[in-house]
C-alpha cells in the first residue's frame, strides 16, 4: 500500500474531491455524470486497474504507446510461428487474484503449464519436481491482457508526453496529437517507473522522487525457431551460470501452435552490461551459452531488448494516490514485481481512488 502522504484525504467525498480539483462547473451539459479517469499504460497493472474503475461506473480512457495492450505480457509473432518473448508464466498466490486467474481460465483465455524443468547451476543439472502452479496465457501470453482489454476504451499508439493540472482538471499531451480536448478528474500512471519520473516531475515532485528510487533493469530476450523439434531433455530451465537466466520451448505451453521456438532470457546483469550493444552480438553470446546447455542450432533467431523488466531491490509501496490533485502510480515495481504484483497494485491504486470518489 502507499504510505504517509499517498493515503491522506483517501475517504474524501466526490464533491470534496471535484472542489480540490477546482472543477465547480457542474453543469451536466458540459459534463459526464460520472467522473472520467485517464489511465496511462495498458499492461496488466492499467488494465486491472481500469477494469475495476470502470466496473465501478466511472468513465476510464486507457492510452498506450504500443501496438496493442500486454506490457511485457507479450508474444511476437511471425509466418507460422509464435514466441512469448516477456513475462514466460504467472503464479497466483493471493485469494484476490486466484479468482481473477479462475475467471481467466472460464473464459479460456489462460491455463496451466507443466513443464518438464531443470536447473542448470554449475556442472551439474538437475531435473526439478516443482509443486508451484504456473499459469499461461492460451494461446498466446497476451490472450489475458486482450480479454481485459475487450470492454475497455484504449487508445493504442498513443504516447502520452506531458500532464497538465488546470482549473477543470488534468490536461494530457500526446507525441501525436498535442493536447486533447478531454479534461480528466485523474489521472493514473501504469508505465515503468523511469517512463513516469517525466510526466511526474512538474506535478508533483514527491512522486517523481518515488519513481526515481525504483532501479529498473533490462533484459534480452531471444527468440530460436526450428524446424523439428528441439531434442532436449526439458522444457524450461533456470540457469544460474554463464549470461542465461532462464530457456523455455514455448511450443510446450498450452494452445501454442505453428514451428517449434524456444526463448532464451539473459541474466540482469549480463543484460544491463551488453544493453547497447547489436543484436547480432546479443545473439551470438546467448546461442552459445545455449549450445553448452546441450540446445541446438536454430534455423533463426529474433532478439528483443526489454529495457525496463524488473526492479532491483523490489519496492513494496502497493501503489501511490494524491487525492487532493487526482494524481496516482500502480505497476509492478511498486508491488514487488512479477504478473500477480502489477494486477493487485491495479487494483489496490483503484480501490483507493473510489473511495476517493464516494459520497459522503
Amino acid at each position: 500500500m502507499a504510505s504517509g502522504g499517498y493515503k491522506a484525504g483517501t475517504d474524501l467525498c466526490r464533491e470534496e474531491f471535484s472542489r480540490r480539483l477546482g472543477r465547480s462547473m457542474m453543469d451536466k451539459e458540459t459534463m459526464n455524470p460520472s467522473p472520467h479517469v485517464a489511465l496511462i499504460g495498458a499492461g496488466i497493472a492499467g488494465l486491472s486497474c481500469a477494469t475495476a474503475l470502470q466496473r465501478a461506473g466511472l468513465e476510464v480512457s486507457l492510452f498506450d504507446k504500443s501496438r496493442g495492450p500486454g506490457g511485457r505480457m507479450s508474444t511476437r509473432r511471425g509466418d507460422d510461428w509464435q514466441c512469448d518473448h516477456g513475462a514466460q508464466y504467472f503464479t497466483a498466490r493471493h485469494a484476490d487474484f486466484r479468482t481473477e486467474v479462475e475467471r481467466w481460465q472460464q473464459a479460456g483465455v489462460a491455463g496451466l503449464w507443466d513443464p518438464r524443468l531443470w536447473m542448470f547451476d554449475g556442472d551439474s543439472p538437475e531435473q526439478r519436481e516443482s509443486t508451484v502452479e504456473r499459469f499461461v496465457g492460451i494461446p498466446t501470453m497476451t490472450a489475458p491482457a486482450r480479454y481485459l482489454a475487450s470492454t475497455l476504451a484504449v487508445h493504442a499508439r498513443t504516447d502520452i508526453v506531458q500532464l497538465r493540472h488546470q482549473a477543470h482538471g488534468w490536461q494530457i499531451f500526446s507525441a501525436e496529437q498535442g493536447g486533447l480536448e478531454t479534461r480528466f478528474a485523474a489521472v493514473l500512471l501504469a508505465v515503468p517507473a523511469p517512463q513516469a519520473v517525466p510526466l511526474l516531475q512538474q506535478a508533483t515532485p514527491e512522486l517523481a522522487a518515488l519513481a526515481s528510487s525504483a532501479v529498473m533493469r533490462g533484459c534480452w530476450a531471444l527468440m530460436l525457431r526450428f524446424a523439428a523439434p528441439a531434442d532436449l531433455p526439458f522444457d524450461a530451465a533456470f540457469v544460474n551460470q554463464g549470461p542465461l537466466r532462464w530457456i523455455a520451448r514455448n511450443s510446450s505451453k498450452p494452445g501454442r501452435s505453428g514451428e517449434e521456438t524456444w526463448l532464451l532470457h539473459a541474466c540482469a546483469d549480463w543484460s544491463e552490461e551488453h544493453l547497447e550493444e547489436e543484436p547480432e552480438s546479443v545473439a551470438a553470446a546467448l546461442l552459445s551459452a545455449f549450445g553448452q546447455l546441450g540446445g541446438p542450432v536454430p534455423q533463426d533467431w529474433t532478439a528483443h531488448r526489454w529495457r525496463y523488466a524488473d526492479t532491483e531491490p523490489a519496492l513494496h509501496e502497493g501503489c501511490a494516490w494524491r487525492p487532493d490533485i487526482g494524481l496516482g502510480l500502480c505497476g509492478d515495481w511498486l508491488n514487488g514485481g512479477k504478473v500477480e504484483g502489477a494486477w493487485r497494485s491495479g487494483r489496490t491504486l483503484a480501490e483507493q481512488v473510489l473511495r476517493s470518489f464516494a459520497r459522503c
